[in-house]
């Protein structure tokens, strides 16, 4: 049986790029797009076009250079939005305009002080307006975690007839549960007419840390296509983060999905990120946190030593990482000490590592972490009074 596609829709460049100090130059964004359209994201959204001519040049720019994935620019619902889009994705072997507008009563009183209806047309005039331009349109319905799965079923389908391709349903604040947000997907799945000709997108921001969880939620309910930023940044608290959907989807093989991405890139693309932005990536972030193949506990450390898989479920490799770490610490055992010593020369017989660990342990008591060197010096200091062996 053959895996069904999800799309990775990688949004660093915009969404992303709104993250106060992470403004990136043109020559940046460039960088980022071209490793993005290595990496074999489908979609990268390469801005938003009215907001700077800084930002409508990198757009263009981005769409000269990206060869394979669908180059995509943000607007609102609205024509002079639009018609910069449409200019600056100009020169893209695949162009698509990102549209929409507020659906939530909270947006739609307070933001626009309108009304349900009105939103309703203008929702739809940007969709056959931006359908001018461009073949592949996708609609966002802005706050669609709080807006009624009834209003928001009309909205969509009144797109869906205006030509739109791709259907956003962003939990833009971060506030849904994921069976809410799964629960909302499954209705529009249900309940709207002509959904099964376009394609369903999540996406979640990250403000009660449920970004990936409420992502593959709606993954789970029929959403083909996952809106994400490397290492999870974006507005206030982030996005759902690209690495951690497409490595679930790819270690959970029984749910029968598969992306395009390479996921050897990962934590290459997560460093050019961070290196660029200046946000760095906390060292316990799934995937890609320095942290996260490392082993510092003895009890961990030893069941690692005897059978990796006993607390790795991701080998290093598939995310680019070269091997996992061993961290000696006051925490460590025997085991984790043998195994650091062997790696720089020094076999250890049982009465000889039972020696040598106390003197460990006295060294381990004054610092957080042994290092390579303070292990050669411990090594060194009991070689002669314990007979110990270079490899």
């Amino acid at each position: 049986m053959s895996k069904e596609r999800i799309h990775i829709f990688d949004t660093t460049l915009r969404d992303g790029e709104q993250v106060p100090g992470c403004k990136l130059n043109t020559e940046q964004k460039l960088l980022i797009a071209k490793r993005l359209d290595h990496l074999g994201v489908d979609v990268i959204e390469a801005g938003f076009p009215i907001s700077s001519p800084g930002d409508f040049n990198s757009v263009k720019e981005i769409s000269k250079l990206v060869q394979n994935a669908t180059v995509c620019g943000l607007t609102r619902a609205n024509r002079k939005d639009i018609e910069a889009a449409a200019e600056a994705l100009k020169p893209a072997k695949r162009p698509r305009i990102h549209t929409g507008i507020g659906t939530s009563d909270s947006h739609i009183k307070h933001k626009f002080r309108s009304n349900q209806e009105e939103i309703l047309e203008r929702a739809t005039a940007a969709v056959s307006y931006a359908k001018k331009y461009v073949e592949d349109v996708e609609f966002y319905a802005e706050d669609a975690g709080r807006t009624s799965n009834e209003y928001l079923a009309r909205v969509c389908e009144a797109v869906i007839k205006s030509g739109a391709t791709v259907l956003n349903i962003p939990d833009t604040t971060g506030y849904c549960l994921p069976h809410e947000y799964g629960n909302k997907i499954r209705f529009l799945k249900e309940n709207v007419k002509g959904i099964d000709d376009v394609i369903i997108s999540c996406h979640c921001h990250n403000d009660l840390g449920m970004a990936t969880a409420n992502a593959l939620s709606g993954v789970l309910n029929g959403a083909r296509q996952v809106e994400c930023t490397i290492n999870g940044i974006g507005e206030r608290a982030g996005n759902t983060s690209l690495e951690e959907i497409v490595m679930i989807l790819k270690q959970h093989d029984h749910l029968n999905y598969t992306t395009g991405v390479d996921s050897t890139l990962l934590t290459d693309t997560s460093k050019m990120v961070a290196d660029n932005m200046g946000m760095f990536v906390q060292a316990n972030k799934a995937i890609v946190g320095t942290n996260a193949f490392a082993h510092s506990s003895g009890i961990h450390q030893d069941g690692f030593i005897k059978n990796r898989e006993t607390y790795e479920i991701i080998a290093p490799e598939d995310v680019g990482v070269n091997q996992s770490q061993i961290i000696l610490t006051a925490r460590s055992g025997r085991a984790a000490l043998a195994y650091r010593a062997k790696l720089i020369g020094y076999e250890l017989t049982k009465l000889q590592l039972d020696q040598v660990y106390k003197q460990f342990l006295s060294f381990a008591d004054a610092k957080k972490e042994v290092l390579e060197d303070d292990l050669h010096r411990i090594m060194e200091m009991s070689r002669e009074q314990y007979g110990i062996k270079m490899i």
